[in-house]
C-alpha cells in the first residue's frame, strides 16, 4: 500500500486530533520514509514514549507498510513556544 504525504496527514489530523500536522516524505516520492511533526491536544500531560505509542497504535497499519516513520510530537502549548523561540 502506498500513500501520499497528503494522505497521511488527513489520517494523522483525524485519528489525532491533531491541530497542525507536517509529514515530509523523505524517499523522494516513493511514500515508503515519512518525517512527521503532530500537534495534538491528546498529547497534554504524556510522556514521550506514551505519545509515540498513542501515534504507533494510530498508524499502525499505514506504519506497517512503509519502511521508515520518524515522529515529532508536541502538545499545542509546546508547539506555540517551540514555534516562538525558532
Amino acid at each position: 500500500m502506498e500513500i501520499s504525504e497528503t494522505e497521511l496527514s488527513s489520517i494523522i489530523t483525524e485519528r489525532l486530533q491533531a491541530t497542525h500536522v507536517q509529514v515530509t516524505d523523505m524517499s523522494g516520492g516513493c511514500g515508503q520514509a515519512f518525517q512527521v511533526i503532530i500537534v495534538s491536544p491528546l498529547f497534554h500531560k504524556k510522556p514521550l514514549l506514551m505519545r509515540h505509542r498513542m501515534v504507533n497504535k494510530a498508524l499502525s497499519e499505514e506504519i506497517a507498510s512503509i519502511h521508515a516513520f520518524t515522529q515529532k510530537d508536541y502538545t499545542p502549548e509546546e508547539w506555540a513556544k517551540a514555534s516562538t523561540s525558532s
